[in-house]
């Protein structure tokens, strides 16, 4: 056979050795709803805005001009190096296969996954679609961690944590609540993140935070936030990207996510002006910071009972979370005197937790209701038990996030250093590990 024979001959073989597949996903296609793809393409996008650009500039706004690139660097990183991984190995260990611990190895490297295919998981939506969509939930929680060490972690240690916190942490925890693992199964609810994204970053931010130690100066020098306008912008992407992250979690385009969307905003501007009303009473001046700061909360505490909890719910959750977010970013962190330096456990650690909480008490049977399907009900409905199950889900997410991370980061510094040099801190992070600064 000549070598353009066999060239011919290898390339039709994928396609010969797929046909099976596709088949299967051509019986599949007419399952998959035109609205609710187009809607979850929207949903992508604005989740993913919320990591590149949202986040990036919401951290480096709030570092020192010294920091400012290396501080986006570690989002763009967390960006493309999660994105990799999901789509390799992430997403088959999450999402396929219903065992209580893990998934399963079907879908390595996107194996069998077809133009039409469906997840159970998602069952109106290309699979490739629910695989992108969830990937974009592991880069932010992981870019998430990194604004509790700002100003003080090395590039290369960040990199191998994201590797080995990614599958250690969070692959295994979102199977677990929303892969068909133990949690879920149990009746743990979390809509869009509250223990998988919040309450899981914040922990590991905590840990992370007493592990490497108080910035050089913290609590004597000045550090002052570089540019509260860049913090603005990026908490106004962050809000926008907010509505695919909670709307985007009812996989369609339907009543359900539209509530989630509505809660979110009003728990996000009940957050805002609690947080505002409480500084302004406590220190005489409303700040920007508070304001913003006041508005993640919100959202990051709203994130896992969205799609559980009706709109008014939303604002009484919002109050709840700029009350208690102030409290924990104040009080809490100037008594323990730990360095968490962009306050990543006190707004989304305390929120998360807070706000899985409170879904158990506000549950509303009917917005989680389906055909041949019961709703779930929260305390106020009368059904005290799901907040009992809540606090298991905050329990063992608490302690595989924070035993885990810690491990982690032990693992890591053997073979690098986790903080940079006193001399590199100093000079500031661009300059020590990029070779670049701001002009």
């Amino acid at each position: 056979m000549s070598f353009a024979r066999r060239t011919i001959a290898l390339s039709i073989l994928p396609a010969i050795a797929a046909t099976p597949a596709f088949a299967q996903g051509a019986a599949d296609a007419a399952k998959i709803d035109p609205a609710d793809t187009a809607w979850m393409i929207s949903a992508t996008a604005f989740v993913l805005m919320m990591t590149i650009p949202g986040l990036a500039l919401f951290y480096c706004g709030m570092v020192r001009k010294k920091n400012v690139l290396a501080t986006m660097a570690q989002a763009l990183a967390a960006t493309f190096i999660v994105s990799i991984l999901w789509a390799m190995f992430g997403y088959s260990l999450t999402f396929v296969g219903g065992g209580p611990l893990l998934g399963s190895l079907d879908r390595i490297f996107l194996a069998g996954m077809t133009i039409d295919s469906i997840s159970p998981a998602a069952k109106t939506i290309p699979e490739s679609l629910f695989m992108i969509y969830q990937m974009t939930f592991a880069v932010i929680t992981v870019a998430l961690v990194a604004g509790s060490v700002a100003d003080r972690m090395r590039f290369s240690a960040f990199l191998a944590f994201s590797v080995l916190w990614l599958f250690v942490v969070y692959v295994p925890l979102a199977h677990w609540v929303w892969g068909g693992g133990f949690l879920g199964a149990a009746g743990v609810l979390d809509f869009a993140g509250g223990l998988v994204v919040h309450l899981n970053a914040g922990v590991a931010g905590l840990v992370a935070a007493l592990v490497l130690g108080k910035r050089k100066g913290y609590g004597h020098e000045n550090l002052a936030p570089y540019d509260l306008s860049l913090a603005v912008i990026g908490t106004g992407l962050l809000w926008m990207g907010w509505f695919g992250f909670n709307g985007g979690s009812a996989l369609g385009a339907g009543g359900r996510a539209v509530i989630a969307i509505v809660s979110t905003h009003l728990a996000a501007s009940a957050g805002a002006f609690t947080w505002m009303a409480l500084e302004w009473y406590t220190r005489g001046k409303p700040s920007v910071l508070g304001m913003i700061s006041g508005a993640v909360a919100g959202l990051g505490t709203i994130t896992p009972a969205s799609g559980f909890v009706l709109p008014m719910h939303g604002i009484v959750i919002g109050i709840v979370a700029g009350a208690v977010c102030f409290w924990a970013c104040t009080w809490l962190k100037l008594r323990f005197g730990y360095d968490d330096s962009l306050d990543v456990f006190g707004v989304h650690g305390i929120g998360g937790l807070t706000g899985t909480l409170l879904t158990g008490v506000f549950a509303t049977a009917a917005l989680s209701a389906a055909p041949g399907v019961a709703g779930v009900s929260g305390l106020i409905e009368g059904n005290p038990q799901q907040v009992l199950m809540q606090l298991y889900g905050i329990l063992v997410t608490t302690v595989w996030a924070g035993g885990a991370t810690f491990v982690i980061l032990k693992v890591v510094n053997v073979f690098t250093p986790l903080r940079v040099r006193q001399e590199d801190e100093v000079i500031g992070l661009d300059v020590a590990l990029h070779g670049e600064s701001l002009q």
